[in-house]
């Protein structure tokens, strides 16, 4: 009985003590606590073209609807890399990589592709 009326007091003190101070030191606090979030680490795939082909074959890589993407593509030729579906594309030099960042909104499966030479490098999957 002793023990639980101690635990009740230090309950109550606790309750008590946290509503001290003063309001903008404790404003503050809450503000920074809830607009602090950490953002999910994106998805990176990555694309190594060869020869005007993708090394090792295809890449495919399955994400989900919501996720961040980055698809960061190092290619020895100069082309268009097009994300068929979200059509975004950026253009790759000869021996330079590009980072092409998304956000996975529609659900489906889409062409990574070397726009002018037709060449597919990846493929992606959205799952809803």
């Amino acid at each position: 009985m002793k023990r639980l009326i101690a635990v009740c007091a230090c309950v109550l003190v606790t309750t008590a003590l946290a509503g001290c101070g003063s309001s903008g030191d404790s404003y503050a606090t809450t503000t920074s606590e809830t607009t602090t979030t950490t953002a999910a680490e994106p998805i990176v795939v990555t694309i190594v073209v060869e020869n005007g082909a993708p090394k090792g074959g295809i890449v495919r890589q399955t994400v989900s609807t919501g996720d961040h993407v980055v698809l960061v593509v190092t290619s020895d030729v100069a082309d268009e890399i097009h994300l068929h579906g979200y059509d975004r594309s950026k253009n790759v030099p000869a021996g330079g990589t590009i980072r092409l960042p998304f956000t996975a909104t529609l659900p489906g499966r889409f062409e990574v592709e070397l726009e002018q030479r037709g060449v597919q490098i990846g493929d992606l999957t959205v799952n809803a």
